[in-house]
């Protein structure tokens, strides 16, 4: 008979709690994150992508709440008081403090058109109109009309997309099609025709873009759904007798997100500047309403003389370009998996 192996009498010690303790400090312990709360913890960490949103946010609320309160009326015309230089209270900086140069001396352009008390922030344009509040209406204007074009974008867009994809073969073939038709006619040349049945303002605008801008949503989409509908859990959920429908909104919508999110980000800066665009032209926004388009338009006529009036709309047009491409830079990093740290 083989010798019986004996163990020490340690080996049956009961554990303590020092040693439930000490097996506890070594675990590595991390909180499980969901895919959006890791998304929005990558966001956070993209320093250029965070400051663009807070820029974003400041610009949202400052030209949304113009509504309520605004500094004058933009509308309002005061002869005396036109082309006025920018002055802020407390800021005797060139350039800030209401001064020109005239004739080789610089000058308290206030003081000669007799509004010691008054002060604008952005100046005053050729009819005496608050150019600060302008900005903030006309930046209003630009906002409105990216955000249609983002709804038309998010409801036309993913739906047309989602459907071409799912359905495939000869459906999705002549969805395709007309899509490519759509691609092949210019912007420019909807949005003429447009003015000759329409009037040029914001409906002819928002209904260019609602033609058009959805098609790039509508390709990204259809791609994402032939990829997502040969997956398992797609093909599960079918097996399981769920309707088309259900399995849109339950789980293809949620994994269509990012992409969704990101396309978004870039529809509206492009929307935004084909609206100064057609504005700049003369074919979009008409006085007396204003847009960054017909600002930039109004400021290049003094740009010679007056070079702030064209500055300023010129300014928060490329902070707001600049701001949604960071941000949907930052939001294509956190959202792509292949980016993981």
């Amino acid at each position: 008979m083989a010798d019986t192996v004996k163990l020490p009498e340690d080996s049956f010690k009961p554990i303590t709690s020092d040693d439930r303790a000490a097996l506890d400090s070594e675990k590595i312990a991390a909180p499980s994150l969901t895919f959006a709360q890791d998304a929005w913890r990558r966001l956070k960490k993209n320093r250029g992508a965070w400051v663009s949103l807070i820029v974003l946010i400041v610009i949202f609320i400052m030209a949304f709440g113009s509504l309520f309160v605004s500094p004058h009326d933009p509308n309002a015309v005061h002869p005396a008081y036109a082309n006025l230089p920018s002055k802020i209270p407390g800021i005797g900086i060139n350039g800030f403090n209401g001064t020109l140069v005239q004739a080789g001396e610089r000058i308290d352009a206030y003081k000669a058109a007799g509004a010691s008390g008054a002060h604008y922030i952005m100046g005053t344009d050729y009819l005496g109109r608050d150019l600060f509040s302008r900005v903030l209406y006309g930046t209003r204007i630009s906002l409105i009309i990216a955000l249609v074009a983002t709804l038309f974008d998010l409801t036309i867009g993913v739906t047309y997309g989602m459907f071409s994809g799912w359905k495939g073969g000869r459906v999705d073939t002549i969805m395709q099609r007309i899509i490519e038709i759509i691609l092949s006619i210019p912007n420019l040349v909807v949005i003429v025709l447009l003015i000759l049945i329409l009037k040029p303002g914001m409906a002819s605008i928002i209904i260019a873009i609602a033609l058009t801008s959805w098609v790039n949503m509508a390709r990204l989409v259809r791609a994402q759904t032939l990829e997502l509908k040969e997956q398992e859990f797609i093909l599960a959920a079918r097996t399981l007798g769920e309707s088309p429908i259900k399995i849109a909104f339950k789980h293809l919508l949620p994994n269509l997100s990012s992409v969704i999110i990101i396309n978004t980000m870039f529809t509206i800066p492009n929307a935004i500047f084909f609206e100064a665009t057609l504005s700049y032209i003369g074919i979009g926004i008409s006085s007396p309403q204003a847009s960054l388009g017909t600002l930039l338009n109004d400021g290049q006529k003094n740009f010679q003389f007056l070079p702030y009036q064209m500055w300023w709309p010129a300014l928060i047009l490329s902070i707001i370009m600049l701001a949604f491409n960071l941000l949907g830079d930052g939001l294509r990093d956190a959202f792509d998996p292949r980016t993981k740290e």
